[in-house]
């Protein structure tokens, strides 16, 4: 789940997983996932504030199913850069 606000020359970035998705080492490994898919993509993503939720089916979708449906939710958000739409 992705809350996005646009904003002008500022790019903030949170992750979040709460305590249903199970022990800290689980919500951690979730954050962890969702960090690198945002390193992928920062470069192509506009200013604004991007605050990432962690859901249960992110510990059983491979590394491939992830970049999907990240590139997914950020394509719905509108926030990727103009010429970046690939």
């Amino acid at each position: 789940m992705l809350f996005y606000l646009p904003q002008k020359s500022i790019h903030k970035v949170g992750f979040t997983a709460t305590k249903k998705l199970g022990n800290a080492v689980k919500r951690n490994r979730a954050k962890r996932r969702l960090r690198a898919l945002f390193c992928e993509f920062s470069d192509n993503l506009q200013d604004g504030t991007y605050i990432f939720v962690a859901k249960i089916g992110l510990f059983d979708a491979s590394h491939k199913e992830l970049k999907r449906d990240f590139k997914k939710v950020l394509s719905k958000s509108k926030s990727f850069k103009e010429k970046c739409i690939d």
